[in-house]
């Protein structure tokens, strides 16, 4: 989102902060997504490695169940499982740039979150007051 022109309004600037933060949140998530079916692929390349090749596998192709055979489907399944780790890596890749260009922004408008803020704050508030303690055994002694 790097615009030759300076953004007229504090607005303005906010709007591109959010739209930047929602692209990250947006990442994250088809990272996610992809890591899990990186997870489902091993978890079938680990199930059906130790078959015999020329046994019976049926596999999901658009919908469709197809029957094969383990030779067949297991050098797929891991084409499959290594294209979506090519694609998570430069997921990773663009997230990184992506929050580089981010904490950019915030240095280049000073922008800081409350929560950053108040979270100083309260960190600050628990080392002078650290000393809490509970009371025990004044209650033993009056029971006797």
């Amino acid at each position: 989102m790097a615009s030759l022109r300076e953004p007229p309004n504090e607005q303005a600037i906010l709007n591109i902060y959010e739209s930047m933060r929602s692209e990250l949140s947006q990442i994250y998530s088809n990272i996610t997504d992809l890591e899990m079916q990186v997870s489902e692929h091993s978890l079938v390349v680990n199930a059906i490695q130790p078959l015999d090749q020329s046994r019976k596998c049926f596999r999901m192709i658009g919908g469709v169940l197809v029957e094969r055979t383990v030779k067949e489907v297991l050098p797929a399944v891991n084409r499959n499982k290594e294209g979506l780790e090519e694609v998570v890596k430069k997921l990773y890749e663009t997230l990184e740039k992506k929050k580089k260009d981010m904490t950019e922004f915030e240095g280049k408008y000073k922008i800081r979150l409350r929560k950053q803020e108040e979270s100083k704050e309260e960190g600050n508030n628990k080392k002078e007051g650290n000393a809490q303690g509970v009371l025990v055994g004044a209650a033993a002694s009056t029971s006797q």
